[in-house]
């Protein structure tokens, strides 16, 4: 049996029997963790020690920046020009950029767009400096959200997620799922199968393919050879007992296939985490009246 989170982090209070009957499929290596909105944690598994979390990273990045620069439905934000370091960053081979130039005046909303889409590093930079001055500063803002979210063993240092000693644990990123998701701008964003970037005939794809099974509505990749295959996901399940309601469900999966590629890394991810959409999807709606009325953590 799994364990409950506290607001502070612990791992102390006691998944409901009515969980047990699940026997959600959990992946046999890494650490991950899935909870309910309404209810709470459904599972905990794996040691959850911080490990690097790569790209997932944007979702604090995005969160960061939504907080301090707030967007409403419809609203594109600012505009906002292109720097030269990230114009220069955009021809990197060793990550993961968008192509854009030196002088390009983009929305905020669009970058935001083009961050957390196809994972574009250098936009993500672009993005903290921006907001801040600088990344450095901003990361001081990123450890200050996590630390008011009692993400007690997170560590950001950068950005884009590309240094290995930004680290987290599923448990933590739970946590910020949740928070992530409350945010209109980024619910609507991490939805998106593509956008487009003026100038460019091309859409630029979502990295998060499990997109294409029904009912999930973002969140994120990340995946690097040290930090193996890692995404935080939402999932829209039937609630009410007509079945007209929808209940959001949120996990993490991370550090599958670390030590091989970044690209078989995202794909054991992926396949893991669509196994555990599958059966969430399937067979929590029929306990959910069980546990409706119990822990009410997770608004």
């Amino acid at each position: 049996m799994g364990s409950g989170l506290r607001s502070g982090g612990a791992l102390v209070l006691p998944v409901p029997e009515a969980i047990a009957g699940l026997g959600l499929p959990w992946p046999q290596e890494g650490q991950s963790a899935v909870a309910a909105a309404k209810v709470g944690v459904l599972g905990v598994r794996g040691p959850q020690q911080p490990v690097p979390i790569a790209s997932v990273t944007k979702v604090m990045t995005a969160y960061v920046v939504l907080r301090d620069h707030p967007l409403q439905d419809g609203e594109d934000g600012p505009t906002i020009t292109v720097d030269a370091q990230a114009a220069e960053e955009a021809g990197s081979a060793d990550e993961s950029t968008a192509p854009v130039t030196a002088g390009q005046r983009l929305t905020q909303r669009k970058l935001l767009e083009v961050m957390l889409l196809p994972s574009a590093n250098n936009v993500a930079r672009l993005l903290a400096r921006w907001d801040a001055g600088s990344e450095e500063a901003f990361v001081v803002r990123m450890n200050a959200q996590a630390a008011r979210l009692g993400m007690t063993g997170t560590t950001y240092t950068g950005a884009s997620g590309l240094e290995v000693t930004t680290v987290s644990t599923a448990a933590d990123q739970l946590k910020l799922a949740r928070e992530a998701m409350k945010e209109p701008a980024l619910r609507a964003t991490v939805a998106l199968r593509d956008t487009t970037l003026p100038g460019r005939a091309a859409p630029l794809r979502n990295t998060n393919r499990l997109l294409d099974l029904p009912g999930v509505v973002g969140l994120k990749t990340g995946s690097t050879t040290s930090a193996g295959g890692n995404l935080m996901w939402a999932l829209e399940v039937a609630d009410g007992k007509d079945g007209s309601g929808r209940r959001l469900v949120y996990g993490v999966v991370l550090g599958q296939r670390a030590g091989t590629t970044p690209a078989d890394g995202l794909r054991a991810a992926l396949e893991r985490s669509g196994r555990l959409v599958d059966a969430l999807r399937q067979r929590l709606p029929g306990v959910l009246p069980a546990l409706d009325g119990g822990r009410q953590e997770w608004a």
